[in-house]
């Protein structure tokens, strides 16, 4: 892979604040910006920074090592279900992808290689789970604690995303179990799962890649389905020696490649919004291989939705159904209710005997537990803010009651037609332009003001009303703990791009110091090429 910059646009030189490692070892002092998390969402807003002349900034993470989701899970058969070209940072291509859908190994690699590449690692600080981030409002900057220290920064960045804590049900009697259990976010590769009883909870992404692969070792495997999923061909192709070497030599056919994707993934958008309608035509696809793949009518008849497809998130896998029909898998169209020392118990009353539980019962992805450690103005916590309004922030990005706070894949940024990194591109363009109106050491701050936030989301809901993920009749991790679609923007990446190229400062009310004069205006292209900054020209981000 190459740097796609021009290299006047390459920063260099050590960070400008002597924030970082203190004696022992430990964090130690002040910074203008600290970002929390190294997956995609970190890591990109660090290229951002770095390519717009903010060198001064850290980046705590928690683990021994960068890579966020694609770090923690290392289950068999981790794949990502967004195709390669689009699945990654538009001004960092990768013409070596092996696969039109990569797998974890080389998706971290890809990571490491961007680390790299941009020289990240040197902001990178290990170990440093955070504990406490605090306004302080007479210093008007964040009071930031870690398990390596504390430290003080003007902006904080939460960049930590939606699938970073796993999620793990409070069933009576899972604590006294005497087998092992485990999450699949935390896979066991010391565990031989060879000739054991095992109880798989949950049938979401995670499960129909990994049950494939464990199923031919297992003894026995009870899969516990509360509901359901829609579940399409995969068609994952190998990239071909001849294609890479194309891409590599000549990247605008790469870049075209990209926008193909991106164009075909956009008018997906149709059936999820303007008319949930089309997607029954879709759906035929998927009853067809579940026809073909599933014989026997009362497994079928288990394995098949009773909900408008796209209500939840639309799997892809081509072995799941025949792996479900092995003779050792049984179906369990049932909720666990409770675990006994080496039983589980569904809700029908059935009590099955296993010896190994795995959890594949995602994450928590709307109820931020990041929110529980953030303490805004007021000592208010953004995690019981959230509780009270449906997890609301500006353009998914700010919070009121919150100066100087970013987020990276907030509230109403997912999506369920193309790939995040196209939101993670545009909310960096967004942050950068708002420091560029900070001046660092000035005490200026930037706050969204209620009414903007009122507004945006009102608008928000409006659009979202006739959606599938509203009116698709089912029960799924979009929603909030006030049942509210918080997860997912009701529109095109390109729309979500123009409303974050740059800040409109009548949304804000700046605090200290009038707001520094805007720099360069950031400007970013409609398609999925362009630059994201006609001045300092930082990556390009589309």
């Amino acid at each position: 892979m190459t740097d796609t910059r021009p290299a006047a646009a390459r920063p260099t030189g050590a960070p400008s604040g002597a924030a970082g490692i203190g004696p022992a070892g430990a964090l130690s002092g002040h910074v203008r910006v600290a970002i929390v998390g190294s997956g995609f969402g970190g890591l990109g807003v660090a290229a951002g920074l770095r390519a717009a002349g903010i060198g001064d900034f850290v980046i705590l993470e928690r683990a021994d090592g960068i890579g966020g989701t694609w770090r923690d899970n290392t289950y068999p058969g981790c794949a990502c279900d967004v195709p390669s070209h689009l699945y990654s940072f538009s001004f960092a291509p990768n013409p070596r992808w092996r696969r039109s859908f990569s797998a974890q190994p080389e998706i971290l690699r890809y990571l490491e290689d961007v680390t790299d590449r941009f020289d990240l690692r040197r902001h990178v600080r290990f170990g440093a789970d955070l504990t406490s981030a605090r306004w302080d409002e007479t210093a008007r900057r964040w009071q930031v604690r870690t398990s390596r220290g504390d430290l003080t920064a003007d902006t904080i960045v939460l960049a930590t995303g939606p699938l970073s804590n796993p999620q793990v049900p409070a069933w009576p009697g899972l604590d006294n179990f005497t087998g092992e259990v485990f999450h699949s976010a935390q896979w066991r590769h010391d565990l031989d799962l060879t000739g054991r009883r095992v109880a798989v909870v949950g049938t979401g992404a995670s499960a129909i890649q990994f049950v494939p692969r464990i199923q031919p070792r297992v003894a026995r495997l009870h899969l516990f389905q509360r509901t359901p999923a829609w579940i399409m061909p995969r068609i994952n192709r190998p990239v071909t020696p001849a294609e890479q070497g194309l891409f590599a030599r000549l990247p605008a056919v790469q870049r075209a490649a990209r926008g193909g994707i991106w164009s075909l993934r956009e008018l997906d958008l149709l059936g999820f919004v303007v008319q949930p309608a089309l997607l029954t035509l879709v759906s035929r696809v998927a009853h067809a291989q579940r026809a073909v793949q599933v014989r026997d009518p009362a497994l079928r008849r288990i394995l098949t939705p009773d909900y408008q497809m796209g209500c939840k998130r639309i799997l892809l896998s081509n072995d799941f159904y025949p792996a479900v029909s092995r003779p050792n898998v049984e179906v369990v169209p049932s909720a666990v209710t409770r675990v006994g020392a080496r039983s589980v118990t569904s809700s029908d009353g059935t009590e099955r005997e296993v010896d190994t539980i795995i959890l594949g019962t995602g994450f928590h992805t709307t109820d931020y537990p990041i929110g529980a450690l953030v303490h805004g103005r007021g000592g208010v916590r953004l995690g019981d803010q959230w509780s009270a309004d449906g997890s609301l922030a500006l353009r998914g990005t700010t919070v009121a009651g919150f100066p100087n706070m970013f987020l990276v894949i907030g509230p109403n940024t997912g999506l369920s037609h193309s790939s995040m990194i196209q939101m993670i591109e545009s909310q960096v363009a967004y942050l950068v332009d708002a420091l560029r109106r900070l001046d660092p050491g000035s005490r200026t701050t930037l706050e969204p003001t209620p009414a903007a936030v009122r507004a945006w989301n009102a608008d928000l809901d409006r659009r979202m009303a006739g959606t599938v993920w509203a009116t698709g009749g089912c029960q799924s991790w979009y929603l909030g703990p006030t049942g509210r679609v918080a997860a997912l923007w009701p529109g095109s990446t390109f729309r979500f791009r123009r409303a974050t190229r740059s800040v409109d400062l009548t949304e804000y009310a700046p605090a200290g110091p009038e707001a520094a004069a805007p720099g360069p205006a950031l400007t970013a292209a409609a398609g999925p090429t362009g630059s994201m900054d006609a001045g300092a020209r930082p990556p390009t981000l589309t």
